[in-house]
């Protein structure tokens, strides 16, 4: 077979850190190729290298597929390069408003006005949605919706089409399958073989447990060294379930981080009576009943686009139309007078859509430390003993080496275990997990699990549990939500 892709004794840098020390690596034309490793092993960085993102101070990097195409096309701009052959799906999407003043917020999605200043699919696709290559994507039922409304999975599908609209000779992929639900999963790994039958080579970053039958080779990487490089069939037969090492969690340091608990008096956490929430002609909600007292650990489940998200907005004081709905918040009746800072400062929270608009240019520490304040960003400065606080909340979750490290440079699933820090800092009586764990590796996974346990023996906490993967949830769930199509199943 034909070189397609050559990486030969690399040595890369980004700012003033050492991605790879001379790394090499081999793809010919007619292979697919999944990228695995533990958290921090440099799979994302070695797709943006690929891409041209990072800088090649030593070794040399052969565009074999970029030659042939000049070879074969005439090309009369003279800006045009080897990016131009390569499209990439990363784990956040870059969409823009019509306006192009901002890029989307927050809250965005749930408030109507400002949702109508988000392009629709059929937009961001050009008018171009009806082409063959996208069949098997099924966005056609998407075109009218603004982009901002989409699900996890919808997002996905859709970013995935704008990239093959691009007629990428080389599509890379960073962990295409997280947050999908498990019939998402399996459509995407359709869709994944699909793009490989079409003619364009792929290159995912995946766990090893989600590799897509067209993808014909592994390359396993740690500390940004290549550890090994197999045939699919090879890196099955020798994949082992990763060894899963010893969690111990400090109990002092549990007990100092929560001496100052104050133990809730509620006797309602949460109360909804017949919750229906409306957008146009679209039915996001209808007729939910949900009741939480205090202390209960329940798990919110769903697939994707089942009205989740929209669910908890409403607890966590994100979306307007909880005054349009029957809500009773720490035995507080929503609209009787309350801020949205009255609410927020009970309430621990995380979500994926927290983490794709968290933009902040502050340490990690003052990531963490801006829970006590509930902003999205470091606005107010901590106090000493805050940082002290929040620095511990960071040890226990195994993330305090990061933490004088600028929140956007670290890998995405310490960026994660930040957020989740910030969310636990203030010791609220509720906490609200959005799949938690998406990005993370099997023993940060294991051991944040382990860590929400031993909060949940410890002080009384009440908690809202989202995930696609129920082996995910804490032991001490005992309760369970379950809606699809915006109704209680």
């Amino acid at each position: 077979m034909l070189p397609f892709l050559s990486l030969e004794h690399i040595t890369v840098r980004n700012l003033d850190k050492t991605l790879f020390r001379g790394l090499t690596w081999h793809i010919r034309s007619g292979e697919h190729w999944a990228i695995t490793g533990n958290s921090g092993s440099g799979k994302t960085s070695l797709l943006h290298t690929i891409l041209g993102k990072n800088n090649v101070i030593d070794g040399s990097i052969h565009h074999y597929f970029y030659d042939r195409y000049r070879e074969t096309h005439e090309i009369a701009d003279p800006y045009f390069n080897y990016r131009r052959l390569i499209a990439m799906v990363g784990h956040h999407h870059d969409f823009r408003n019509l306006s192009h003043t901002a890029d989307f917020y927050y809250q965005q999605r749930f408030n109507s006005a400002d949702a109508s200043d988000a392009p629709t699919v059929e937009a961001y696709l050009e008018g171009r949605g009806e082409d063959p290559l996208l069949a098997p994507l099924n966005i056609g039922g998407l075109m009218k919706k603004e982009l901002i409304k989409l699900s996890n999975g919808e997002t996905r599908r859709v970013m995935v089409a704008h990239a093959l609209l691009q007629r990428p000779a080389l599509l890379l992929l960073d962990n295409p399958f997280i947050g999908l639900d498990v019939q998402s999963r399996q459509a995407f790994h359709g869709i994944v073989d699909h793009v490989a039958a079409s003619g364009t080579t792929v290159v995912l970053v995946t766990a090893p447990t989600e590799i897509p039958e067209s993808i014909t080779h592994v390359l396993c990487l740690e500390d940004g060294r290549v550890t090994g490089t197999f045939s699919r069939e090879g890196f099955l037969a020798q994949h082992r379930p990763e060894e899963r090492r010893g969690i111990h969690i400090n109990p002092q340091l549990l007990a100092e981080l929560t001496a100052d608990a104050i133990p809730g008096t509620f006797d309602t956490i949460v109360q909804m009576e017949d919750i229906h929430v409306q957008y146009g002609e679209n039915v996001i909600l209808d007729g939910i009943q949900w009741a939480i007292r205090p202390n209960e650990q329940w798990a919110l489940l769903g697939p994707n686009g089942s009205g989740k998200s929209t669910l908890l907005s409403l607890i966590n004081a994100d979306n307007p139309q909880s005054y349009a709905n029957k809500i009773t918040l720490f035995d507080r009746r929503r609209g009787s007078g309350e801020s949205i800072w009255d609410i927020k400062r009970r309430i621990g929270f995380v979500s994926p859509e927290l983490h794709q608009y968290f933009s902040s240019t502050a340490t990690c520490l003052q990531v963490t430390g801006s829970g006590f304040f509930d902003t999205i960003g470091y606005v107010h400065a901590c106090t000493q003993e805050q940082l002290k606080k929040a620095r511990g909340w960071m040890q226990l979750l195994e993330i305090d080496q990061y933490a004088d490290e600028p929140f956007k440079k670290v890998p995405a699933s310490v960026q994660r275990l930040v957020l989740l820090a910030r969310a636990l800092v203030k010791n609220p009586p509720l906490l609200i997990f959005d799949e938690p764990c998406q990005g993370l590796d099997t023993h940060q996974k294991d051991h944040f699990k382990q860590v929400i346990e031993a909060l949940c023996r410890h002080m009384p906490v009440t908690l809202i549990y989202v995930t696609h993967y129920e082996e995910e949830l804490p032991e001490s769930v005992s309760r369970f939500l379950r809606i699809r199509n915006g109704k209680m199943i």
